[in-house]
């Protein structure tokens, strides 16, 4: 969970966010600030000069837009200035807000394109995908296969099947995952889109499929108790016996046969 100090830089460049994406193409927005993204991650010294709260903020803005020039658009630079001239809690919580925004624009890229929820059901779909299959996972996970040979296979994958901004944050979280499994990048990305569009995201897990109707009066009902809209993510899993059961951020409902055989079976133990 985000500190104060940067909950209130994340809300200050959020303010600018809008225009600077009205100015340019939201695909390549996203695509520069990832590089800006992989810049930061790789030379600790420079994040933590733009991190250091008692340097100057113009000084910060100026000495990464020495570095952007000429490589990115325009307002991929204005964006990273307005971002390292605010104060952050950590070095991290820096490099975490470039991800944020990245996030956030291809987001708006797959809205132009009428592919919002499209990008949320691809991201979560093609995480199942990883967790389900052994060797694909381990293929994308392992440090000795080269960062091409993953792009290649992921491209491989979707290419043609998802659009663009699936793709692209696919291959970002293959290539380059800053610590988390590929089902966990996959995930954040999802719940950062999400959050983008003010709602939350509920994953069910049931042994039969839902209908359309069932789904939406599910979703309602979620909506009504949270307050937000929910997006459900729907998983079929035989191993529930009955019912769904709900993962919501934090909070499990079980509403499974197996889930009651479970408390009665700890109940007795």
């Amino acid at each position: 969970m985000a500190g104060a100090v940067t909950r209130a830089a994340l809300a200050e460049v959020d303010e600018r966010f809008p225009e600077i994406l009205a100015s340019t193409d939201a695909g390549v927005l996203g695509a520069e600030l990832f590089e800006i993204l992989h810049l930061l991650d790789r030379e600790h010294g420079l994040r933590r000069t733009l991190s250091d709260p008692s340097a100057s903020a113009k000084a910060k803005a100026a000495l990464l837009g020495s570095l952007l020039e000429g490589k990115v658009s325009t307002a991929a630079a204005t964006l990273a200035g307005e971002i390292v001239q605010r104060r952050w809690s950590s070095s991290a919580e820096l490099t975490d807000a470039f991800e944020q925004f990245a996030v956030a624009a291809l987001a708006d890229a797959a809205e132009r394109a009428g592919q919002l929820d499209q990008l949320e059901e691809d991201l979560f779909r093609f995480g199942r995908i990883i967790a389900g299959d052994t060797e694909l996972r381990n293929a994308l996970a392992g440090d000795l296969v080269p960062l091409e040979r993953k792009a290649e296979l992921v491209t491989s994958l979707l290419e043609g099947k998802v659009g663009g901004p699936t793709l692209a944050l696919a291959l970002e979280a293959a290539t380059h995952p800053r610590g988390r499994s590929l089902e966990r990048g996959l995930d954040a990305y999802g719940k950062l889109v999400a959050t983008r569009r003010n709602r939350l995201v509920a994953l069910v897990r049931t042994a039969v499929a839902l209908t359309g109707d069932q789904q939406t009066r599910l979703a309602a009902a979620l909506g009504a108790s949270y307050g937000r809209e929910v997006h459900l993510n729907i998983e079929l899993d035989p191993t529930v016996l009955g019912g769904i059961a709900v993962q919501l951020g934090d909070e499990a409902i079980d509403g499974t046969i197996a889930g009651r055989l479970d408390g009665v079976r700890r109940r007795i133990a």
